[in-house]
Formats: structure tokens, sequence, C-alpha cells
């Protein structure tokens, strides 16, 4: 067996620092933001929280081009410079004139918005920032501290949100973007830029994807794995208690089995590595999590819950390291941005369309049927990822022949 143990670039764990700091911010904010709204009635939380995704998705594809046109660098300087202000004029509007639901549904929008710039410009950076022997690794760690940044932000944001008010979480996230600022002002990377207008390279985006087998089969993989998997935990789970009548504690036990799980695959392959056949790692990922799924389905006690959100979430953080390296990788160099963004609308459209028709099953025929169908979903997913993704390996991986 082989594996890659070169420590990654001080100046890529530098940055890597400031935008996990930044994703604690963001998640306390997050919590706070609903928790103002939600004094407003619960329609008016709900409006606010969906007015954050709903520009972000829209214009995710944008945001890949204006990354691939300018640079991922400055783009994400400039998102995050955009997200200071917000958040700085959202703690003074708060402050002196008070939070109503309408500045509410406004600051989410621009939070939203400018994500959509964001988020592709950052997801890029990792490639630009490593050899391509470390990035498997790289993203690992990535993974492992975006899932710690969840963990750490929502109970943070409580305790800001109760001390302090909304602008105290705001000030507090306004902090992580002055860190997040200034570990990326001296990054000096260089990128292939592409020409033309942006709709011309929002086309040429899809038209990357289009054109090549490996990231069609990736992206779509992608998508039903986001179908298949993620509403197990975070909306069939807490189903299935009630239905148990085994109470809110056992809820929180199997997030805390999810999130566990998560974490520690996300460190072991930071620290070891992936399997160098993407379609077998791929593959295991998926099997595990469709297994956990159907245990989950099955559990006879919040113990055994917990037990089967562990395999849950150790399975979708193996399929995730495993096809996150190959995605970017595979990527053209003047395409890195939209690639991202593309991946990051698969799966967020999977689980938009996923969420409704799961719960309305669930409804009709109990969880426990519909838990059982998404394992099925997931296993069949499982099998094609060592067909569609048979030829593509992962530099720096280890092991799979």
């Amino acid at each position: 067996m082989e594996t890659t143990t070169a420590a990654l670039p001080r100046r890529y764990l530098w940055w890597l620092a400031g935008t996990r700091a930044s994703a604690v911010g963001d998640a306390a904010l997050t919590t706070a933001l609903g928790w103002a709204a939600g004094a407003h009635g619960a329609a008016a939380a709900g409006l606010v929280l969906t007015a954050v995704t709903v520009p972000r998705t829209a214009l995710l594809l944008l945001g890949g081009a204006v990354a691939d046109r300018f640079g991922a660098r400055r783009t994400a300087l400039l998102g995050d410079t955009a997200m200071l202000a917000v958040v700085l004029a959202l703690a003074a509007v708060d402050r002196t004139a008070g939070s109503t639901p309408w500045t509410l549904l406004g600051f989410a929008l621009l939070l939203g918005t400018v994500d959509a710039f964001q988020l592709p410009a950052s997801g890029a950076l990792p490639r630009l920032l490593v050899a391509p022997d470390q990035l498997p690794r790289a993203l690992a760690l990535r993974q492992a501290g975006g899932q710690a940044a969840v963990l750490l932000g929502a109970p943070a944001g409580a305790f800001l949100v109760a001390g302090t008010g909304l602008a105290g979480a705001a000030v507090a996230d306004a902090a992580t973007f002055l860190a997040v600022l200034a570990v990326t002002l001296p990054l000096r990377v260089a990128q292939e830029r592409t020409g033309g207008g942006l709709p011309a390279g929002m086309a040429n985006g899809l038209r990357a994807v289009r054109t090549s087998r490996t990231l069609r089969a990736a992206l779509a993989l992608a998508a039903v794995a986001a179908a298949g998997v993620l509403p197990a935990v975070a909306l069939l789970g807490p189903l299935l208690v009630r239905a148990h009548g085994w109470g809110a504690g056992a809820a929180g036990l199997l997030a805390g089995g999810q999130a566990l799980g998560m974490l520690g695959v996300s460190l072991v392959a930071a620290r070891r590595g992936v399997l160098r056949r993407t379609g077998h790692g791929a593959a295991l990922g998926l099997g595990a999590a469709g297994l956990g799924t159907a245990g989950l389905a099955l559990a006879p006690s919040p113990a055994w819950a917990a037990a089967a959100g562990v395999a849950v979430g150790a399975g979708s953080s193996a399929f995730a390291c495993h096809l996150g390296p190959l995605v970017l990788a595979g990527a053209p160099a003047t395409h890195l941005g939209r690639v991202q963004a593309l991946l990051a609308l698969v799966q967020s459209a999977a689980l938009t369309a996923a969420n409704p028709g799961w719960g309305a099953l669930a409804g009709a025929f109990g969880p426990r049927v519909v838990l059982l169908g998404c394992a099925l979903l997931t296993g069949a997913a499982a099998v094609a990822a060592v067909r569609v993704l048979r030829g593509p390996s992962v530099a720096g991986g280890w092991g799979g022949g």
C-alpha cells in the first residue's frame, strides 16, 4: 500500500484555519438569525432562512463563472469583504433600530447573494494551494473542519444571541471574516482565467461537465447521494424517533452519531489519504451509508439508532472524501469555479426536491418504510459508483489496486 504523508503547505493550513473560523461564525449567525426571525412567528422564521438559500442556489453558476473570469482568490476576497460589510450593517441596524421581519428578510437575501459568489471561489482554491497528490487529504481536512464548524457554530450562536442579541452574533461573525481576509490577502496563486462574457462562461461550464464522462457521472452520483443519504438523519430520523415515542434526546443522539461518523472518517482521510480507486472508495462509502440507513429503519432502541447514525455519517463522509478530489482534479483548469458551483447546485437541487417528497411518503407509509427506500436508492448508487467511476483514480491515494 502507498500513502502520501508529506505535510500540507503552511499557507493552505493558515487559509483553512481562517475559513473554518468563518464557517463557525456563519453557523452561529444562522442560528441567531433564525432565533431573531422566530420572534415574529414561525412563518417569518421559515421565510428568512429560505431567503438565504434561494439567491445562493439561483446565482451559484454565475458565481462560478465570475471566479473563473476574474480569479478565485480575487473573487473570494471580494466576497469576504462584502460579507464583512453586510454583517456589520446587520449589527448596526439591529442595535439602533431593531430588526423587523422585512429587515431580516433583506439581510438574508444579501447574505445568500454574496454566498453564491464566495462559495465557488473558496471551493476552487484548494487545487491552487496544494500539490495534486495532496488534494485528497487537503479536502478531507477541509471537510472535517466544516463539520466541526457546524457542531460548534450552533451552540455558539445560541449563546451569543442569548447574551448579546443578534447584533452580537453579527459582530462575532464579522471578526471571523477579518481573519479570513488576513490569511487570504497574502496568498499568491497562479490560475488560468477565461475570457468572454459571463453568460457564455456559464454555458461553457455546463458544456465542460456535459462533455466529460467522469464529471457527468460524479455530479449525478452526488445528486443521488444528496437525495438518498442527507434526508435520512436530518428529516426522517426525527420522524422515526417521534413514531417510536423515544423523545427529543434520541433525536439529538442520532444527530450526534452522524456527526461523529462524519468527523472521524474525515480526520482519518486527512491523515492517511483515500483509496486510489475512486469508484471503489465512493461505492464503499455509499454502501456503508445505505447499510446505516437500513439499520436506522430497523433500530429497536435509541442506542441502535445512534449507532446507525454513525454508519450513515461515516459512509457519507467516505463518499465525499473520494468524490471531492475527483471532481476538483478532473475539472479543466479554466473551469474550477464553475464545476464547483455545479457540484453544489446539483446537491442543493436534489435535496430540495427530495425533502418534501420523502416527507409526504413518510406521512403516508411511515418513516421506517421510507428509510428502507432511501437505503435501496443509496445501495443502487453504490453499485453504479463502481461501474461509472471504474476508470478514474485519485492521485495520492493508497491501496485499491
